[in-house]
């Protein structure tokens, strides 16, 4: 598909602001699922532990198409803890959609990640969501967000922001809000924000004649194809079968083929045959690629230049168990059983750093 077809958005938003209801809807209304097909209401919240909290952990992918414009969606974690999944996320995107409640307003958690998606030049939308709601304020929310961009250090052009007034639990949209949702605002459903996002947020740079290069942003892991590389292609193309190269700056390169191409359609992973600069893509064929690394068609290419990731806030040491519950029963019980979990978690979750410990039991 070629760029100009092509746009690439994150979504931010504070626990409980609606952003996963927002992309479901938003899902839903593009037509990406039949008729007849059974949806679990919150599908991005794939973990137990966010479904259960309302929160996101992992940056999940999803993409729908609107007009004949391919839109490609990633769902970042609203928490400082969770930054390393945050800073590799943005290196894919273009545009950011701020989710805020149109009641509570902009919180902290939204700072975090709102500040480093204007340092990378995103250009945001801002969702006032749940306007429905009885004590919904949206034009006093509103001038809270432009407050907190002005703290936030915004380009001019960033300040110049487009805000959409929506309810994404019944599923409509609107430009203008006068206070009431009227017949023409709920006929109209999400248009008003699908229209926005093509209009405001630009399509992904990148030279589909320069040999093949991508980024690592993200990883993940399947039993049949190994390790799978998620990340923007910055240009050229690749296809089933090609030779690739995974450029570690700090080591020899390792060379392999691609055993799989990965898209999205909605928010199942589907394969594919070929992709082109500016797909988000999912990459299998390398054993053992790393973050921030670059892949690209040959081994003797350039690095492409990419940002340090925040190394990790919490320290843990797990040793023999000593305190007034050791002997008791349970599923898991030695550090083996711990270091597989551990070894299993750091083959996608790279913001975990593992090290054995200095001593027999720790």
């Amino acid at each position: 598909m070629a760029a100009q077809k092509l746009r690439n958005i994150a979504i931010i938003a504070h626990v409980d602001h609606g952003k996963t209801t927002l992309v479901d809807q938003l899902l839903r209304q593009a037509g990406t699922f039949r008729s007849n097909q059974v949806v679990a209401e919150r599908m991005m919240d794939s973990m137990d532990l966010e479904r259960e909290r309302g929160i996101t952990i992992r940056a999940k992918n999803a993409a729908f198409d609107y007009e004949g414009t391919r839109v490609n969606i990633v769902d970042t974690p609203g928490h400082a803890d969770f930054g390393g999944e945050v800073e590799r996320i943005l290196r894919m995107i273009d545009g950011v959609l701020l989710v805020v409640d149109a009641a509570e307003g902009p919180q902290a958690q939204t700072k975090f990640v709102l500040r480093k998606a204007l340092a990378v030049g995103a250009k945001p939308i801002v969702v006032l969501n749940k306007i429905d709601r009885e004590n919904a304020d949206p034009k006093n929310v509103l001038d809270q967000v432009f407050e907190l961009f002005l703290e936030l250090d915004a380009t001019d052009a960033q300040l110049d922001f487009p805000a959409v007034y929506a309810s994404a639990k019944e599923g409509y949209a609107t430009l203008k809000w006068e206070g009431k949702v009227t017949p023409e605002i709920k006929a109209a459903g999400m248009k008003p924000l699908f229209d926005t996002i093509l209009q405001v947020v630009p399509p992904p740079p990148g030279d589909l004649a320069a040999p093949f290069a991508m980024l690592v942003a993200n990883l993940d892991h399947s039993d049949f194809v190994g390790r799978i590389s998620i990340g923007r292609i910055v240009s050229g193309t690749v296809k089933m079968g090609d030779p690739v190269a995974s450029l570690n700056p700090e080591g020899k390169p390792e060379t392999g083929r691609v055993t799989k191409l990965f898209s999205h359609r909605g928010l199942e992973r589907i394969e594919i045959e070929s992709a082109s600069a500016g797909d988000i893509v999912g990459l299998a064929g390398l054993a053992t690629p790393e973050i921030s690394v670059t892949i690209a068609d040959k081994p003797d290419r350039a690095p492409l230049p990419y940002v340090a990731i925040d190394p990790p806030t919490i320290h843990m040491q797990f040793v023999v168990n000593d305190s007034p519950l050791a002997g008791r029963e349970g599923k898991f019980l030695t550090a083996r059983h711990l270091r597989e979990r551990l070894e299993k978690e750091i083959r996608t979750n790279v913001s975990l750093r593992f090290t054995d410990g200095g001593s027999a039991g720790s």
